[in-house]
């Protein structure tokens, strides 16, 4: 799900076209989350064509899939758990052919065949990364006490000094969470009211709404935020520069999960073999190392998962699957009238309505 705090700026440009390498890599376009240009995620891909593929971002899938649906044009594009339903019903991918990608047996059966990236037989995604969203905050500045609880996001002594995510998903994790509800899929239309009268309770406190790891890191670097609602990737990269940040899997409410993929657009037109190295490429060993050392996520494909260091897993909670998904909120697709009324709520919240 994302972007990496020692990033430039060019993150928060979202949807806006940067090339990585010269315009003539521009065959293949990836319409990703800000961060994910990273040449460390498809080494083979710039050893194979000299350098990457174009990239244009987007800072929540619901905007992506309104673009892509207005006729935007992209090869590929990374939607998560939730959202892919909803792309597929809508036309906007096709299916996958996963004998062009190289590794694909190595991929976790259990990702493969998560509700929505297979149908009818057909494979329509490719996990590549999956993670969580935690309660971050600055070691320094915020006691232990206030970490207990996801209730701290709306307790009036943080006024100013939050941040959630500008993302409907991920708002509403907390959210539902806070609420007492852990699975959004027999969610109800109160549950969603009483999920949204949280979020209004927490917008007081709200310094910003992120949209980019970079722009967070940046605010809990300052101390304008002290706490926030953020990735795994947030306090792994910041505590590789040294800062006092840290996230929290133990709150009395939990945390949410997510798993994020490649899919092939439908109405991309760029060269096919160039998409199917760009997947292979991110399938490999020294990806999945660089994504779980660098970024703090998991990568997919398990194979390439059990060559890491065992303590690295350990220590970022990833040598028990069932243990890292146990008391959390699954982002799992749920039924639209309620996720409509969930973006509807959210555009109002963040209006001060």
């Amino acid at each position: 799900m994302r972007s990496k705090s020692i990033l430039s700026a060019l993150a928060a440009t979202v949807l806006l076209p940067v090339t990585v390498g010269t315009p003539a890599a521009a065959d293949l376009l990836v319409f990703d989350w800000a961060g994910y240009e990273d040449p460390e995620f498809f080494p083979a891909y710039i050893e194979k064509y000299g350098k990457g593929p174009t990239y244009t971002f987007f800072g929540d899938e619901e905007e992506a899939f309104q673009k892509l649906r207005t006729g935007f044009k992209a090869d590929v594009a990374h939607p998560c758990s939730q959202s892919v339903i909803k792309w597929r019903e809508a036309g906007l991918i096709e299916p996958l052919d996963t004998s062009r990608i190289r590794g694909w047996d190595g991929i976790m059966e259990g990702f493969k065949n998560m509700e929505g990236f297979t149908h009818d037989g057909k494979q329509y995604v490719m996990p590549i990364d999956w993670g969580g969203t935690f309660l971050t905050y600055r070691t320094d500045m915020v006691d232990d006490a206030d970490i207990k609880s996801l209730q701290s996001f709306a307790d009036p002594k943080f006024q100013g000094r939050i941040s959630i995510p500008d993302n409907v998903d991920d708002a509403y994790a907390l959210a539902m969470l806070a609420t007492g509800v852990t699975d959004w899929t027999e969610a109800t239309e109160e549950d969603v009211d009483r999920a949204s009268d949280f979020l209004r309770k927490v917008h007081p406190n709200v310094r910003a709404y992120w949209q980019d790891g970079a722009s967070l890191a940046q605010l809990m670097v300052s101390g304008e935020v002290i706490m926030a609602w953020a990735w795994n990737e947030t306090a792994t990269t910041m505590q590789a520069e040294g800062q006092p940040v840290a996230l929290t899997r133990d709150t009395d409410e939990g945390y949410t999960t997510w798993v994020c993929g490649y899919v092939n657009l439908a109405n991309g037109e760029g060269d096919e073999e160039q998409l199917y190295d760009f997947l292979s490429a991110w399938n490999e060993d020294r990806v999945a190392n660089y994504l779980v050392n660098a970024w703090g996520y998991g990568h997919a494909n398990g194979e390439a998962m059990d060559k890491i260091d065992a303590e690295t897993l350990k220590a970022l909670s990833f040598d028990n699957l069932d243990a890292y998904t146990d008391k959390t909120l699954w982002q799992a697709p749920m039924p639209p009238e309620l996720r409509q009324k969930m973006i509807s709520d959210f555009s109002r919240i963040k209006a001060g309505f």
